[in-house]
């Protein structure tokens, strides 16, 4: 009989399983690259695996890839520490949602709201954590930085703000430009934003570093 939980611990317990920090990154990276590749080889795909044509265009074929990929990801991580992430299952609910929504509609607004709603779900709830005393971020970022109670209040706050940002961009990009142009943006514009802004929390994260207090 095991006592693991079926979700990921709270960061601050000494039982919580640790990933590989690359390995995390692969995972969380893998499902967006097989969207942005099935999206810009979908006639291709469809041609070489017929089966694939049943979904629609290629951006329906990049859903359904998309959905699988993350069904993928997540199967790995609970094999890996046999718990679940408690992000990337948020994602991964509504990347189903949208995702079946998108294929049996055949209605490509609905992938491309995934992200409004995620970023926004995100900073809601980060912010709304911040409201009850909880820093919520130590889940994303606990295996990386070791920080005091104060900055993991001002990260978590910077971090509800940016998820706001970037909800706000997507909805931007998505109703002003086309398919392909929104695809490439979520996969190349989005990730060179958000390890801009990461590394420009790093004066803060340092600060309020225990390891930089201890020594």
């Amino acid at each position: 009989m095991t006592d693991k939980p079926l979700f990921e611990r709270e960061p601050a317990d000494p039982k919580r399983d640790a990933m590989n920090p690359l390995l995390k990154l692969v995972l969380e990276l893998g499902p967006l690259v097989v969207f942005f590749f099935a999206n810009a080889r979908g006639e291709w795909l469809a041609a070489t695996f017929p089966s694939l044509a049943a979904f629609g265009g290629p951006i329906f074929i990049a859903t359904g890839m998309f959905m699988i990929a993350t069904a993928l990801s997540l199967g790995i991580s609970w094999i890996m520490v046999r718990s679940l992430p408690i992000m990337p299952l948020v994602s991964g609910v509504i990347v189903f949602v949208f995702g079946a929504l998108t294929l049996w509609l055949q209605d490509e607004t609905f992938i491309k709201m995934k992200p409004t709603i995620v970023n926004s779900l995100f900073g809601t709830v980060l912010l709304g954590g911040l409201i009850f005393g909880r820093s919520l971020l130590g889940y994303v970022f606990d295996q990386a930085f070791r920080l005091d109670a104060e900055g993991w209040r001002k990260l978590t706050f910077r971090w509800g703000l940016f998820f706001f940002f970037l909800a706000l961009v997507n909805e931007i990009v998505w109703r002003s430009f086309s398919t392909d142009a929104w695809v490439a943006f979520k996969v190349w514009g989005i990730m060179p934003i958000t390890l801009i802004f990461t590394f420009s929390q790093m004066p803060l994260v340092m600060r309020h570093s225990l390891d930089e207090q201890k020594g």
